[in-house]
C-alpha cells in the first residue's frame, strides 16, 4: 500500500500525517508532495524522515494507491489528472470537485457506499461544515425523514487555514499589550469579535459557504431536506460549532432522539445541562468525534428538535473524514 499525502505543509495536510499514525494507517511507503516552496522540508512519520516533493506533471503517481489531496481547489483541478493516470485514488479536500456528478462525495458514517462508484478516480471530501453536521443528522433522517434544517455556525479561525489561527493568535497579544490589532486573512479583526461572512456572498445573499451546506447536505444523504444556514466566524482557534434546528415529517420523542444520536458512530452525547455538561471548543481540539448535547424540543415546531455541536474542523472536518474514507476503500478491497 503506497500512500500520497498532496499539500502536506498546510494545516490540514500536516493533520494527514498525524491521523495516518494515530490509526496506524496500513501503508508501505508514505511520499509526501507540495509547491516549489515546500519541497525539500522534512517531516517525521513513524520515525522516519520524509522529505517534500515538488509537485510537478510527471510520472511521480504511479504505484501511489491513494492520494490525500489538499493544496487548494486550483491545484486539485489542475493535477487531478496527473494524479490519477496510473490508477490511484484521489481523495480530494478542497471544493473543487464536490458537486460533479461524476464525483462521490462522502461522509462514512453516511454514505460510505458512495465511494465504491468513482468514474474519474476522484472522492471528494465535504466542507467540514457540512461534515459535522450530516454525521448529527443521519441518526435522526434514520428514526423519521428530515425536511427542514436551520442552522447557525460558530466556526474557528481553523476553517481559514494555519495563517488564520496565527492571526487570531497574533491579535489577542496585540490587544493584551494595548496594540491595535493587524488584519490581514479576515476582513475585519476577529479577535474579541465575531464575524457574520464566512467566504464571499451570492447573488440570494447567502455566501458559498452556507450554499455549501445546502448542495453537500442534499448529495450526501441523498434527501430533498432543505438547509438554512447562516455561518460566523468567532474567535475561537480551532473546532466549529453548530447550532442546528430540524423539523421531520413525524413527531419524535426526545428519549428516541437521543438514543438514536448516542449510538450513531462518529458521536459523543454530552448532554447533562442540569449539570452544565454540554459540548464546547474549549475541550475538543483533537477528538474524533462530533460532540452533541443541549437536545431539546422546538418550541415553535412540534415535529422539531433542536441540539448543539461540537467538531475538530481540521480533524474529522478534514483529514480524519478522507481517512476514513481510505480506510473503507482498504477494507472493503476497492482499490
Amino acid at each position: 500500500m503506497k500512500v500520497a499525502i498532496v499539500g502536506v505543509s498546510g494545516a490540514v495536510g500536516q493533520e494527514f500525517l498525524r491521523v495516518l499514525e494515530e490509526r496506524n494507517f496500513p501503508l508501505d511507503e508514505l511520499v509526501l508532495f507540495g509547491s516549489e516552496r515546500s519541497a525539500g522540508k522534512t517531516y517525521s512519520f513513524k520515525g522516519k524522515t520524509l522529505v517534500v516533493k515538488e509537485l510537478k506533471h510527471n510520472d511521480d503517481f504511479k504505484g501511489i494507491d491513494i492520494a490525500l489531496t489538499s493544496a487548494g481547489g486550483g491545484t486539485s483541478k489542475e493535477f487531478a489528472e496527473t494524479i490519477t493516470r496510473h490508477g490511484a485514488v484521489m481523495i480530494d479536500n478542497s471544493s473543487a470537485f464536490r458537486m460533479d456528478k461524476d464525483v462521490p462525495l462522502v461522509v462514512p458514517e453516511v454514505n460510505a457506499e458512495d465511494a465504491k462508484n468513482r468514474p474519474r478516480n476522484i472522492i471528494a471530501n465535504p466542507n467540514c461544515t457540512t461534515i459535522q453536521m450530516v454525521v448529527c443528522l443521519q441518526p435522526i433522517e434514520q428514526l423519521s425523514h428530515i425536511r427542514r434544517v436551520h442552522v447557525a455556525s460558530y466556526q474557528a479561525a481553523s476553517g481559514a487555514g494555519a495563517q488564520a489561527m496565527a492571526e487570531l493568535e497574533n491579535q489577542i497579544k496585540q490587544i493584551a499589550r494595548g496594540e491595535e490589532p493587524t488584519v490581514e486573512k479576515f476582513a475585519y479583526q476577529l479577535a474579541m469579535n465575531v464575524i457574520p461572512q464566512v467566504d464571499v456572498f451570492t447573488e440570494n445573499g447567502y455566501t458559498k459557504e452556507e450554499m455549501k451546506m445546502y448542495n453537500e447536505t442534499r448529495k450526501i444523504m441523498h434527501t430533498d431536506a432543505e438547509v438554512s444556514s447562516t455561518c460566523v466566524r468567532v474567535p475561537v482557534l480551532r473546532n466549529h460549532s453548530e447550532a442546528i434546528w430540524v423539523e421531520t415529517v413525524d413527531e419524535l420523542s426526545l428519549e428516541d432522539v437521543r438514543k438514536a444520536l448516542e449510538n450513531a458512530p462518529g458521536i459523543t452525547l454530552q448532554d447533562d445541562p442540569a449539570n452544565q455538561k454540554y459540548p464546547m471548543p474549549l475541550w475538543g481540539a483533537g477528538e474524533d468525534d462530533i460532540f452533541v448535547g443541549r437536545i431539546r424540543k422546538d418550541l415553535t415546531n412540534p415535529k422539531g428538535i433542536a441540539f448543539w455541536c461540537v467538531g475538530d474542523q481540521i480533524k474529522k472536518g478534514a483529514a480524519l473524514n478522507a481517512v476514513q474514507i481510505a480506510e473503507y476503500l482498504v477494507e472493503n478491497k476497492l482499490l
